[in-house]
């Protein structure tokens, strides 16, 4: 099977769905001429035209407003903001319009619009613009969350989001663009709301998404070495989460570790840590456990940066502290 990055695999999920559907558009700072900040959406403004791959003024509130607008008039609009530390200046767009038409109009108002961003470490990019807020999103009743991991998860999944009637929170990790990985060619849909076992395992279940899915993959490998078992879910949509998914991981492996990039206060890691206690308490032989970034800003030093962050050392001190 072909491999191609994750920054094509988006690419390839939006021309597709653009061909597709007429009413497929996308706006967003710099993705027409300059093909995104990530060059996601480089070369569709040659396929598509202007009218389809719009450049936007420098304002998140302006372009979440327009795409909202524009879902309730029957369009399937992709927006793009650059960072998603800069959703914060859209947040009424998002929170208030978006999230809640639906269900203000009685079910007779749909909004299906995606919102693409990027978030998380890695480029030294400082405090306002490395952050990690899926947790935001998460707690607003009327989005959806996807934050893929693999080039394959992030085909199948936009494409997912952009056939779906409702907002879309879609957040790609900003080290993510340029990894590689096997993706079907042609039709390739990935349903919202489905986890995956990304590695089969006996002794510990170990849940992440987005890059943080790598580094357990990373470390399930050198702890498959020292006869530890791991098993690797990726719940790839965090909201709806695929609890069931979860919960049948732990009950066979009656352990818990949690790692995200974000940090631990009010996370999805403290969701998915509550869920498996009150659904499966007495399948567990240990601690929860949460490795998640340290409560601070984000530093611009690289090497502060990276000790904030859950590191494969800090992954590995926990799998085998629930597994002593």
């Amino acid at each position: 099977m072909r491999k191609i990055t994750y920054r094509e695999a988006l690419r390839e999920a939006l021309r597709e769905e653009m061909r597709r559907d007429g009413r497929v558009f996308l706006l967003g700072e710099d993705i027409a001429q300059f093909g995104g900040s990530y060059k996601v959406t480089q070369g569709l403004l040659d396929e598509f035209g202007p009218e389809r791959v719009r450049n936007t003024p420098i304002s998140e509130a302006a372009i979440v407003g327009a795409a909202v607008g524009a879902a309730l008039t029957g369009m399937r609009p992709v927006a793009e903001l650059m960072y998603v530390d800069f959703s914060g200046i859209a947040m009424d767009q998002i929170a208030n319009q978006a999230a809640k038409n639906r269900y203000m109009f009685g079910g007779k108002a749909r909004v299906p619009m995606v919102l693409r961003t990027q978030g998380g470490t890695g480029r030294s990019s400082g405090a306002q613009h490395a952050q990690s807020l899926e947790a935001w999103f998460i707690h607003i009743p009327g989005l959806k969350v996807v934050m893929p991991a693999t080039p394959a998860d992030a085909k199948g999944l936009l494409k997912s989001a952009i056939r779906d009637d409702n907002p879309v929170i879609f957040i790609e990790h900003k080290l993510l663009y340029p990894e590689t990985g096997e993706v079907p060619e042609g039709e390739v849909l990935v349903p919202l709301g489905v986890a995956d076992v990304k590695r089969s395992g006996q002794d510990v279940t170990v849940v992440a998404h987005s890059r943080m899915v790598l580094l357990a993959l990373r470390v399930a490998d050198r702890l498959a070495a020292e006869g530890i078992s791991c098993e690797v879910v990726d719940p790839r949509t965090l909201d709806p989460l695929d609890t069931a998914a979860i919960l049948r991981s732990v009950e066979k492996t009656s352990r818990l570790v949690i790692v995200q990039e974000a940090v631990a206060q009010c996370s999805f890691a403290s969701e998915v840590a509550a869920v498996v206690a009150e659904e499966a308490l007495d399948c567990l032989d240990a601690p929860i456990r949460r490795v998640t970034a340290l409560d601070t800003p984000m530093p611009f030093a690289p090497k502060l940066e990276q000790f904030v962050i859950p590191s494969e050392e800090r992954i590995v001190a926990a799998v085998r502290g629930v597994c002593a």
